[in-house]
């Protein structure tokens, strides 16, 4: 059974669940997430879920959809991911560290009433097919570098890109989450790893 604090959040509107670490199309390259017995599965602390229920009336307010590519990851996953993908900065340093494994980080983009992703200023961990190549080869610079174009002060993204990310932003601030200012998709909740919100271990019994 998983730990009592998280919720799942269901496949239904206006949430997509599409975990992006359960499949290979990652910048891992590695279904992690099937690995370890998880799946493709969206869990949250309770207190994060709360706030993304907050979301709902803003979301159809404006016609558009909320597809999670993360949210809770078990630490053995979390481990995986650090072990397949060594480049400082895109993975915290340790489960403890990852809010993700604390259940109230999550990795969202906007989508369309159909489900089509809106214009970001890069992909979801700036994934591609190419980058997840060379880093399994072990050349890291050009992702490094490609890296720069996550953060919320990349100046050289189109209008529309910029549009989408402010009011993604402006969204999910409204109901109390944190911004991470190096990954345009990744909120965290306040004090998400204090003494309140220990690390989860999904194979936890209630």
């Amino acid at each position: 059974m998983l730990n009592k604090n998280l919720i799942e959040v269901k496949n239904q509107k206006p949430f997509i669940i599409e975990m992006m670490y359960a499949f290979p199309q990652n910048i891992s390259g590695l279904p992690v997430y099937e690995q370890v017995g998880f799946g493709n599965r969206a869990f949250l602390h309770k207190d994060m879920w709360e706030k993304l229920q907050r979301l709902i009336p803003l979301l159809e307010k404006n016609n558009l959809r909320l597809k999670i590519k993360d949210a809770y990851r078990p630490p053995l996953a979390h481990m995986l991911l650090l072990k397949a993908v060594p480049v400082p900065g895109l993975f915290a340093v340790s489960p403890e560290a990852s809010q993700h494994c604390h259940g109230t980080a999550v990795d969202v983009i906007l989508c369309d009433e159909n489900g089509n992703e809106l214009e970001f200023q890069s992909p979801v961990d700036c994934y591609t097919p190419y980058f997840a190549k060379e880093l399994k080869q072990g050349r890291d610079e050009e992702y490094k570098e490609f890296l720069k174009s996550a953060c919320h002060g990349y100046a050289a993204i189109s209008p529309a890109a910029k549009k989408n990310k402010e009011q993604l932003r402006q969204m999910m601030e409204s109901v109390g989450l944190e911004v991470l200012p190096h990954e345009w998709w990744h909120y965290n909740l306040p004090g998400g790893k204090g003494e309140a919100y220990p690390l989860i271990d999904f194979q936890e019994k209630e």
